[in-house]
């Protein structure tokens, strides 16, 4: 769980450095999509990478879509697992 609150954590700080009138979808987008997936079981490690992946590879592909240094993401992808 608490690796799930520090990725949500960081997805949110990511949407940050989005344009203004972008924040407010990504940031209600980011939450829709943890309180989905907060039923998964946390003793299913496999499952749980996946999606922590999947956070990661989107993130990337929002900021790409901005134009937005993708390095900004290399505290979210160390949280994630991402190589």
């Amino acid at each position: 769980m608490q690796r799930a609150l520090s990725i949500y954590g960081e997805v949110l700080r990511l949407v940050r450095r989005l344009p203004a009138d972008s924040r407010p979808y990504y940031a209600k987008y980011a939450r829709e999509n943890f309180v989905n997936y907060r039923e998964v079981d946390d003793n299913d490690p496999a499952a749980l990478d996946e999606l922590f992946l999947r956070a990661y590879n989107h993130s990337l592909w929002v900021l790409n879509k901005y134009s937005v240094d993708q390095a900004a993401a290399n505290k979210l992808k160390e949280i994630c697992g991402g190589s």
